[in-house]
């Protein structure tokens, strides 16, 4: 998939770098997927019902982006992983758990921003979702290049 990837990268040379042109493709997959997913579980799984789970009950746009999370986390991962920081030097469950308390980070994010667009403004779930994915995207690409997939610099003792 890199290389599919990088043989488009000379079109975009002059305004990116390689890496950030992987992360924008390998991203924009993942957030393509992710919005696809959210829009198939709110409309046709969940069906805009609410949601009891006992203690609490949840509106269907939080259900969905519940149950969304942990499919979008692995295929996130492992895009990042194996397109754009794949030569970062930290063993894979260190950047599992880095990439998750990120992606955690965002999930609170995303559920902040749903709660005000949907539940406070009462604007569509769907269009919401993609908004907060812009605040979101940039929280993410800085965190996982310098956290998540850090390349750590081994000098000779």
């Amino acid at each position: 998939m890199r290389k599919v990837i990088d043989f488009f990268y000379p079109l975009f040379r002059k305004y990116m770098s390689l890496q950030f042109f992987r992360y924008g493709i390998a991203g924009s997959l993942n957030l393509l997927f992710d919005w696809i997913l959210y829009f198939l579980i709110y409309n046709f799984l969940l069906q805009h019902k609410m949601i009891d789970i006992g203690l609490v009950t949840l509106s269907p746009h939080v259900a969905a982006l519940i149950i969304k999370f942990p499919i979008v986390l692995t295929s996130g991962f492992l895009l990042q992983k194996y397109v754009t920081f794949f030569y970062s030097n930290l063993n894979i469950s260190t950047q599992f758990l880095r990439y998750s308390l990120v992606f955690f980070g965002n999930l609170l994010i995303s559920y902040i921003g749903l709660k005000i667009l949907v539940d406070g403004f009462n604007f569509w779930p769907t269009p919401s979702v993609m908004i907060i994915s812009i605040v979101t995207i940039t929280v993410s690409y800085f965190s996982q290049k310098h956290f998540s997939f850090k390349t750590i610099i081994r000098t000779p003792n």
